[in-house]
This record gives structure tokens, sequence and C-alpha cells, in this order.
């Protein structure tokens, strides 16, 4: 069965565009079939200072992994790409920083869930517009 699963993508370091589309190609090998993207959005950062604009992105995929498969193989995704370190500390508590990519799961079908891993739908996704303009784009 294939599910509908909802990413958005961020990148505020290097050479911001080409992170993005890398993860994306290596998104669309691993994850599932990219069906839609959104238009770029460029944004300052939330959450920390940075002089460093963001540019974010949303995607469609179509998926037969399942949600926390899918978590893992975009945090591998995250780790090849150079990211060196996730926002969550040990304790729980989130420390934004600057990154080359980021990639949150958003939705995934109509799943709700909540582990210590993984919360679906996001927990914060609607308190971004970097989040809901993308999306609104390209839902179905």
């Amino acid at each position: 069965m294939t599910h509908k699963l909802y990413l958005s993508l961020g990148s505020n370091l290097g050479d911001r565009e080409t992170n993005i589309r890398q993860a994306l190609a290596l998104i669309d090998e691993r994850v599932g079939s990219v069906y839609r993207v959104s238009s770029s959005i460029e944004t300052d950062p939330v959450g920390f200072q940075s002089s460093n604009k963001f540019i974010n992105v949303v995607c469609l995929v179509h998926t037969m992994m399942s949600p926390m498969a899918c978590l893992r193989e975009t945090q591998k995704i995250e780790k090849e790409l150079g990211r060196t370190q996730k926002s969550i500390n040990p304790d729980g508590s989130l420390t934004y920083k600057d990154r080359l990519i980021d990639i949150d799961l958003l939705t995934y079908d109509q799943l709700v869930l909540n582990t210590p891993e993984l919360t679906l739908p996001h927990p914060r996704m609607h308190e971004r517009d970097f989040v809901l303009i993308p999306l609104r784009e390209i839902q179905e």
C-alpha cells in the first residue's frame, strides 16, 4: 500500500538550493517517489539568531515505508549531506542551529502518532509559515 508523506526541507548553510535538490534526489531514491515539490520560500531562522536565511520547501512523497522507516532514512540522508546533529538535546529540549539540511516529517496519511522518536502530524507545523505556505501550494 502506498502512503502519502509530506516532508519539510530546509537549508541555511552552503549552497542552499543544491542542498535541497540533493536531499530531494535521495528521498526519491530511498524513501519513495517525490510526487510534488513546492516553490522555495526564503525565511529568517525561527527559534535562534543567525544572519543566514533559510530556503524551505515542502514535498509530497508516495512511499511504501512505515513512518519510523521514513524517519530513520531521512535522518541518514541528513547525515550524508553534512548534518552533524539534530536539534533535540538528550534531555528532550530543543536547540536550533544553522544547518546544511533539515528534513522533518509533517504528515503520513491521516496517522496520529506520538512516540518519543516521532510525533505526527508534526507538533509545530501550524506555527510555521515556512511550512504552511509551501504545504498549501502542493496539498492534495
